[in-house]
Parts: C-alpha cells; sequence; structure tokens
C-alpha cells in the first residue's frame, strides 16, 4: 500500500476514535475536529518517522496529545489577565466568607455524582470559567495530570498553577452555591 492509501485508510478506521478523545480533551466538538484534522496532517507529514513499534492509533493519539497540549498552551497564553475583584475587596479581603465554609455534603457525595442535573449543571459552572481557570483544571481534575505535567505543558510555574486550581475551585464553589444549593 502506497502512504497515501495507508493514511487513507487511517482516516477512515481511526477518525471517530480521535474525535471522542479529542472532545473529550476540548470540550469543543470544532475544535476537536479541527485538532483532528491537524492529526493527520502531522501523521502525513511524518509518516515516515512511524517504525511500527505500536498499533497506528496509538501514534496517532500520541500526536493527538501534543496536539491537543499546543492548543492548550496557545490558548492559555493569549487569554487576557483576570480580575479577582469579585473575591476580594480593596484591602484585599474576602467579599464574602461563605465560600470559605464547609458544604456539609459528605453523605450525599455520591448521590450528587449519580445526579444527572448536578452533573449538567456542574459542567455548566466550568464551562463559565475563564480558559485561563479552566484548562489547567481540566488538565489537572478531569484527564487527571501531575501537577508538574500540566505545569509544564501550560509553561506555568507550580506556584502558579497551585493558585489558578485554587481561584477555579472558588468560582466553581460561588456557580454551584448559586445554581445548585440555592436551588434545594
Amino acid at each position: 500500500m502506497t502512504k497515501d492509501e495507508v493514511l487513507k485508510s487511517w482516516v477512515e478506521l481511526y477518525s471517530g476514535s480521535l474525535l471522542k478523545r479529542a472532545v473529550y480533551l476540548l470540550s469543543d466538538k470544532e475544535e476537536a475536529k479541527d485538532i483532528v484534522q491537524d492529526v493527520f496532517l502531522a501523521a502525513f507529514s511524518s509518516y515516515d518517522s512511524f517504525e511500527e513499534k505500536s498499533k497506528p492509533l496509538t501514534w496517532l493519539m500520541a500526536i493527538l496529545n501534543r496536539k491537543a497540549a499546543d492548543f492548550y498552551r496557545k490558548k492559555y497564553k493569549s487569554e487576557p489577565q483576570i480580575k479577582l475583584d469579585h473575591f476580594f475587596d480593596e484591602t484585599g479581603s474576602w467579599r464574602n466568607d461563605g465560600v470559605l465554609n464547609d458544604w456539609n455534603v459528605s453523605d450525599r457525595e455520591s448521590e450528587l455524582l449519580d445526579n444527572k442535573d448536578f452533573i449538567k449543571t456542574l459542567e455548566d459552572c466550568i464551562d463559565r470559567l475563564p480558559s485561563r481557570w479552566k484548562i489547567p483544571l481540566k488538565m489537572y481534575y478531569l484527564q487527571e495530570k501531575k501537577a508538574p505535567e500540566v505545569s509544564q505543558e501550560l509553561q506555568i510555574s507550580a506556584t502558579n498553577l497551585w493558585k489558578i486550581l485554587q481561584r477555579s475551585r472558588m468560582q466553581l464553589r460561588e456557580c454551584l452555591d448559586l445554581n445548585w444549593f440555592a436551588n434545594l
């Protein structure tokens, strides 16, 4: 088979799997489609380096992961600075100390994670986060990447990552307080 025929068969065989993974990684179907196209373009240009030590899908998934990391890195660096005026006053004190209090939902935790309406509310709250917060949050908590890996991929310090994750959790907490727990 020629290179073109092999890659054409890969597009037919692996597009669905790659798109599903890309949607999971990016949470945006249109961006995911673009990334999958980029994966096949990269595979075409570097096909000669494919040594067949792994399955084609494994190799394509590795390319996809690198493309997703590049996407996040570019998007993260292009976002404007985030203001925290919503949480802190002019003196740096908390505007609302409520975000520091416990929810006391440990007895209902498993019920919440099985509740489709709660999951939808949580996803909506995550989507409302600024990209500078959403990207590291998804990488760390949803993709379960280790902090050094997230820091390296986004080219930020570990301290900055922990601050971003803390701010993300505070914003999620407030969003869930307003959109879920206040309605119970």
